[in-house]
């Protein structure tokens, strides 16, 4: 990983905000992140220093025009990853492949980690993994919609020969079926029990419903019928009336 950058190369101050500064009134409140992490922070105002972020602390943390990849909008949400400077000043960054690594080390498939979405890609999304390494989230393994900035809990689907990970939002082995089990029992319930979904059903169909893939489905919706949870009809399946136990 590359060395936090020196402010001092940027040729301005990490100066405090202004007297408006809202700190005032803020030591009790709970922090948003912590030095170290990557997080999505919003623009408080825009000075000659550069961007004052709001991250939860007394006073907001500075992103230095040295630092950033767009002139940030105050009101506007930032992907940042904070760290210390050489004075030890917290001060944030927007050019977060100074910090985060393609390489991941210490992971292994099944693995349960933490994620933050970073941006949309033609294969998924590239996440941030731990604050410390670069993960993707294929399509087909995203069950519900991601956005900018939000944080997930998520797991190692594999670990590359290069040491790129691809992630999943399910966790692995029969722990992911419990889980697309519960997505479909709190879908039948919704809809008054019954969902026209089957194994001859289209996968597009089945993702744009529950947001899983077919194979997935096939095997959750198995496991419900073996617990009598539900019955499997021609062209959909229905909630067993009565039955309230979530899969275990």
């Amino acid at each position: 990983m590359a060395s936090p950058p020196n402010d001092r190369r940027q040729g301005r101050p990490n100066s405090p905000r202004p007297s408006s500064d809202r700190g005032r009134g803020r030591a009790s409140r709970t922090p948003k992140a912590q030095m170290g992490e990557v997080a999505y922070l919003e623009v408080v105002t825009v000075n000659e220093t550069g961007a004052f972020l709001d991250w939860g602390h007394v006073r907001d943390v500075l992103l230095p025009f040295g630092e950033q990849r767009f002139r940030p909008t105050p009101g506007k949400r930032v992907l940042v990853r904070l760290y210390e400077d050489q004075q030890g000043r917290p001060v944030a960054s927007q050019k977060l492949d100074r910090f985060v690594q393609d390489e991941a080390t210490g992971l292994a498939p099944g693995d349960e980690v933490e994620l933050i979405v970073a941006d949309a890609t033609d294969l998924g999304y590239k996440a941030v993994v731990n604050h410390r390494f670069w993960g993707l989230l294929y399509r087909d393994d995203v069950t519900r919609p991601l956005r900018r900035g939000q944080r997930a809990k998520g797991y190692v689907k594999r670990v590359r020969d290069d040491g790129r990970l691809d992630l999943s939002l399910l966790p692995p082995g029969p722990a992911r079926l419990d889980v697309v089990g519960e997505q479909v029992l709190k879908a039948l319930r919704e809809s008054g029990g019954y969902l026209p979904l089957s194994d001859s059903s289209d996968a597009a169909a089945i993702k744009a419903r529950l947001g899983v893939s077919k194979n997935a489905f096939k095997q959750a919706i198995g496991r419900l019928y073996k617990r009598r949870l539900i019955v499997i009809e021609a062209h959909g399946i229905r909630l067993v009336p009565g039955a309230t136990s979530e899969p275990g």
